[in-house]
């Protein structure tokens, strides 16, 4: 059975993120905060816990779905730094004059995978016109929305490119699901079945900025500190591709 960490993450129920801790940090000014997608927590959790060991200075850190994150960053929640699972929500921030334009970047790749359960004995080969419908045997596939987070959208995309979208539309929920490669690496509970080609979806990017309304000196440091050997490492070890400068795949 998929634990419920998993089914959250594609399902992504993200409410409310802005939470009290967060909310004591940015007052105070103390310490750098960072709104970042949450297919990102287990790795920032580490990189935050060693940058705080190395320097004293703490990341609080508020984990959501890109679009809820940056509409908060609109309402004014005070993030000194945010971290989009797609260029779509990153661009949206700069067009509506939310982010830092110089500070911008892109830091990681991703892949799309296809999971079940860890008992499942499913397996499929995704290629154009892979019955989908079928390996779903009248179950639901899970997925985030597809208007808006961006797993979702990249599933979809992904999907109508193989020419299997018409036929699972219908069929959202359940019982297969479509995640990351990293939400499904970090989860027991759940095997991946299959990977995405590439070439089905737009590139799975994650670009970080400073927020054009962050003032701490020492979010330009964390931003720093994310492309250091020691976050590289942290990366990596969950399933993330590290991006060269200029967003290429190092």
């Amino acid at each position: 059975m998929m634990t419920r960490r998993t089914w959250l993450a594609l399902l992504i129920a993200a409410g409310l993120t802005w939470t009290a801790g967060v909310q004591s940090a940015a007052a105070q000014g103390k310490h750098v905060v960072v709104f970042a997608a949450a297919s990102l927590k287990n790795a920032l959790d580490d990189i935050a816990g060693q940058w705080q060991r190395e320097t004293g200075k703490k990341a609080v850190i508020s984990y959501a779905a890109s679009n809820t994150l940056i509409k908060q960053i609109e309402q004014g929640a005070p993030a000194d730094i945010f971290i989009s699972a797609d260029l779509d929500w990153m661009d949206y921030g700069q067009q509506k004059n939310l982010i830092k334009p110089d500070s911008r970047f892109s830091l990681l790749g991703n892949r799309l995978v296809l999971i079940a359960p860890k008992d499942s004995s499913v397996s499929a080969n995704i290629q154009p016109g892979f019955d989908l419908a079928t390996l779903l045997k009248g179950g639901r596939l899970a997925m985030g929305n597809v208007d808006a987070v961006p797993a979702g959208k990249y599933g979809k995309a992904a999907l109508e490119k193989l020419g299997v979208w018409d036929s699972v539309k219908d069929k959202i929920a359940q019982a297969l699901g479509i995640v990351y490669q990293t939400d499904a690496a970090a989860d027991p509970g759940v095997k991946i079945v299959g990977i995405f080609p590439e070439n089905t979806h737009p590139p799975i990017i994650y670009p970080v900025a400073l927020t054009k309304e962050s003032t701490n000196p020492d979010a330009q440091m964390f931003l720093n500190y994310l492309r250091s050997p020691a976050a590289r490492a942290a990366f990596e070890r969950q399933g993330f591709t590290v991006l060269a400068p200029g967003g290429q795949r190092s």
